[in-house]
């Protein structure tokens, strides 16, 4: 069987003095505006500075990304191109001639071959291949300018190397320039 259930609980009884009352919550005042006028007026200006802040955030992205420094460009105006199609301040004008930094060098111990001003068009060809292979032999190593001598022409010249090579010595030995004391032409004719 079950036991009869028990509703009544024993009350407790407070200790004299307690604080503990009940009181009925109070309603919250509602917030009233003071007039409809200031209430508009501060709704526009929250858009304004809203949209404010976003400008500022546009414009600071477009900032970055517009005057973004590439990595690259400082390596690609390092190097050698052809002055026909430069993007920098380095580059072959023809087979012994040179821009470096804006400045035009003309190498020392070697004679080449012309593009402009080509007796045939067998030096005019043999002189595009010279510059070619000359801003290779540029773009392989650390490029370095010597002394200027004077040339056997009277011309001034640098002394040019890449990576303590000598450029001249180097484009003699592939057979792409001559000492300058020979005066063979580079036609055949």
């Amino acid at each position: 069987m079950s036991k009869p259930l028990k509703l009544s609980k024993p009350t407790v009884e407070l200790a004299p003095g307690s604080r503990i009352r009940r009181e009925p919550p109070r309603p919250e005042p509602k917030v009233v505006p003071e007039s409809p006028e200031r209430e508009i007026v501060g709704g526009v200006a929250g858009m304004v500075l809203f949209a404010l802040a976003i400008a500022v955030i546009m414009i600071g992205i477009s900032i970055a990304t517009i005057f973004h420094e590439d990595p690259g460009a400082a390596a690609r105006a390092a190097r050698f191109s052809q002055c026909y199609d430069a993007e920098g301040s380095n580059c072959v004008l023809d087979g012994d001639t040179i821009y470096v930094a804006g400045q035009k060098v003309d190498v020392a111990g070697m004679t080449a071959p012309k593009i402009q001003g080509a007796q045939c068009d067998e030096e005019r060809g043999r002189g595009i291949d010279a510059a070619v292979r000359l801003a290779d032999l540029l773009n392989s190593g650390k490029v370095t300018l010597g002394d200027t001598v004077r040339g056997p022409d009277g011309q001034l010249r640098r002394k040019v190397e890449v990576g303590g090579n000598d450029v001249a010595a180097t484009m003699i030995g592939a057979g792409l320039a001559r000492d300058p004391a020979n005066s063979n032409g580079w036609c055949s004719n």
